[in-house]
C-alpha cells in the first residue's frame, strides 16, 4: 500500500482543527495522517522532524501575524505546499497568498464540502483561490460605508500608512503629533473592523482595487 498523505495542521483553534482533519479525511478516502501545532514555533519544531505532503496553515497565531508563517514555512519546507487557512476574507490577502507562493486559501466560512473539495484539488497539485471577483462585488458596499466613515483626518492618515511612512512622518506631514496619529489609527481599526494596521491596509487596498476593475 501507498504510503498515506501525511499533513500538518498549524490552527489554534481546536474545533477548526477538527474541521480541518474531517475534511481531510472526507477528501481521502484510504486514509490521511494528520499532526497538529497550534502555535508556529510547534509546527516548525514538526517540520524539521518530519516530511509532510501539505501544511495548512492559520494566517494569525499567537506566535505570528498575517503573512509573516507563510514565509518562515518556506524556508523551513520549500518544497511542501501550504495552503493558508483564515478568518480574513478580503480578495487583497487571497492575492498576497498566492504572490507568496501558497497553492491554497481556505476561508473559515467556507462551507465544509467546498473545502472538501479544495483540500482534494491542492493535494493533487491543483492551486484553490477563491474568486477574486465574486467576494469584491459582495463585500464592495460594506467596505465602501467604512471607508466612508472615516473623518478627512483619518482618510490622510490612512493614505499615509498606505504610502508605507511611519507614524513621526504622517504627524509631520499632518502638522500634529504622534499620539495624535496613534489616535486616529486606533478609530481606523475600529471603523474598518481591523485589529492592526496590515489588515487596515488589506481592507483599503481590496476597495481601492475594486475601482481599478
Amino acid at each position: 500500500m501507498a504510503d498515506l498523505p501525511n499533513i500538518l495542521i498549524i490552527e489554534d483553534h481546536p474545533l477548526f482543527q477538527d474541521a480541518l482533519e474531517a475534511a481531510l479525511q472526507q477528501c481521502c478516502p484510504l486514509g490521511v495522517e494528520t499532526q497538529k501545532a497550534s502555535s508556529l514555533t510547534d509546527g516548525i519544531a514538526l517540520i524539521d522532524q518530519v516530511s509532510f505532503n501539505l501544511i495548512l496553515l492559520d494566517l494569525n497565531l499567537s506566535d505570528s501575524k498575517n503573512f509573516e508563517g507563510l514565509g518562515r514555512i518556506h524556508l523551513a519546507e520549500p518544497n511542501c505546499p501550504i495552503a493558508i487557512v483564515s478568518a480574513t476574507e478580503l480578495v487583497a490577502a487571497y492575492q498576497m497568498a498566492k504572490s507568496l507562493g501558497a497553492s491554497g486559501y481556505l476561508p473559515k466560512s467556507m462551507p465544509f464540502d467546498d473545502m472538501v473539495i479544495a483540500l482534494s484539488n491542492i493535494l493533487n497539485g491543483v492551486t484553490s483561490f477563491p474568486s477574486m471577483q465574486e467576494k469584491d462585488t459582495a463585500n464592495h458596499a460594506d467596505v465602501n460605508a467604512r471607508l466612508a466613515s472615516l473623518t478627512p483626518a483619518q482618510r490622510r492618515v490612512l493614505s499615509g500608512l498606505a504610502d508605507g511612512l511611519l507614524n513621526k512622518q504622517i504627524a509631520y506631514e499632518m502638522g500634529i503629533t504622534i499620539a495624535t496619529v496613534k489616535a486616529h489609527m486606533t478609530a481606523i481599526f475600529r471603523k474598518l473592523g481591523a485589529t492592526n494596521r496590515t489588515q487596515a491596509l488589506l481592507i483599503y487596498k481590496d476597495a481601492t482595487d475594486f475601482e481599478r476593475i
